[in-house]
This record gives C-alpha cells, sequence and structure tokens, in this order.
C-alpha cells in the first residue's frame, strides 16, 4: 500500500443529485495531484465511520486529512454523515497519535470538537490574502463564510488574516493541525504548501 508514498485516509464532501436526489460522497480531483506531489498516497474515505475504521485497519494509514467543503451541521450544513464520519476521525487520531490535518472545514471541525464557538465573517471569499503563518507572511486563498477570532486550549493558534480571523490551529502535544486555506486550488501550487503536507504526515512514522 505504502510503496509509492504514505497512505492517507481523505475524507470527502457529501453532494446531492438534482435529477435522482442521489446523496454521494466525492472529492476535488486536485487533491490526487496535490498529495501526490507531496509523496502522499490518498484513500478516499466513505461518510460511513464504520467503514473509516475498517479502511484504517486495512490500510495503516500514516495520517489523516479532512478536506473542505460542506458547513458543519452547527453552522447550517446538511450533511450530519459526514460531521459523524469526521468526528470519529478526529477521536481515532486523538486516542492512537494519528496526524491529522484539517482544511477549511476540515479545521473548522476540530475547532469544534474543542468546543471552540465559530461564527459568521465577512471578507473571505478572496481568491488571494495575505495572511501570518508561524510568524511568516504567506500569500493564500480563503473560501469560508464562518470564522473565530479566538480559540481554546489545546488549540493553539499559528496562523492569522490581517483582520485576526484565525487561519491556522494546532492542538498541543500532539500531531492535529488545521488551515483555512485550500492548497490543492492554488495554481501553480505553493511549494510550501507541499512541503508542509510531505513534512507534517512524514515526520510521524
Amino acid at each position: 500500500m505504502n510503496s509509492d508514498g504514505l497512505a492517507i485516509l481523505v475524507s470527502q464532501r457529501v453532494t446531492t443529485d438534482t435529477v435522482t436526489g442521489e446523496r454521494r460522497d466525492a472529492l476535488d480531483q486536485n487533491w490526487w495531484d496535490f498529495l501526490h506531489q507531496a509523496g502522499l498516497l490518498p484513500v478516499a474515505v466513505p461518510n460511513r465511520p464504520e467503514f473509516a475504521e475498517q479502511l484504517i485497519k486495512l490500510t495503516k494509514p500514516r495520517g489523516i486529512l479532512l478536506t473542505g467543503g460542506n458547513d458543519p451541521v452547527p453552522l447550517g450544513g446538511d450533511a450530519p454523515e459526514r460531521d459523524e464520519t469526521e468526528t470519529f476521525l478526529i477521536s481515532f487520531a486523538l486516542a492512537h497519535g494519528l496526524p491529522l490535518m484539517g482544511v477549511c472545514r476540515g479545521m473548522q471541525m476540530v475547532q469544534l470538537y474543542f468546543g471552540v464557538a465559530i461564527h459568521p465573517i465577512e471578507g473571505h471569499v478572496e481568491p488571494c490574502q495575505t495572511i501570518e503563518f508561524h510568524g511568516r507572511p504567506a500569500a493564500v486563498n480563503s473560501f469560508h463564510r464562518f470564522g473565530t477570532r479566538d480559540s481554546l486550549a489545546p488549540l493553539n493558534i499559528c496562523g492569522r488574516s490581517e483582520d485576526g480571523v484565525v487561519k491556522a490551529v494546532r492542538v498541543s502535544n500532539k500531531p492535529i493541525l488545521g488551515i483555512m486555506w485550500h492548497p490543492e486550488r492554488l495554481n501553480p501550487r505553493r511549494t510550501e504548501d507541499v512541503s508542509l503536507f510531505r513534512d507534517f504526515f512524514g515526520s510521524h512514522r
């Protein structure tokens, strides 16, 4: 499974087909290329906690990625099966020391897991936005309508926008990281993002 890269589980958004009414799990194809570039082998996770648990046993992944799309149910979203699956994945990662990164919605799920209050914000749907990440400026994108300017332990803030909105968090003493931009959508992709993913998942073996 890991011969061509480190296998990581990747969560998927829920979409509804307007013609058939089918609820479908879906993943932006940009993720496959981005993760491959970072030396990672994505394994898509269906939005069913019991299947996610079976995939963990079968693949023995190096980590977990929670992707964007679908607002969490507490923020008005309509995909409770995804909330349930990602909550299970966060709990598993914390219990077993498995690296987990949350992107956009994924970071919001981590924040909600630890009781952080998230509220509507304005001005954060931008193709390019300068933030501070680990004390350095970074030009990223932004596609979220909810956010926060505060945090709660054990979440530490490691990224902010110029107007003070939290853009990245990390859990104290655990390999859990959240970022509020979409590295897979940037073209060309930032070498810093590729290195971030490679280092984050590759350093915890």
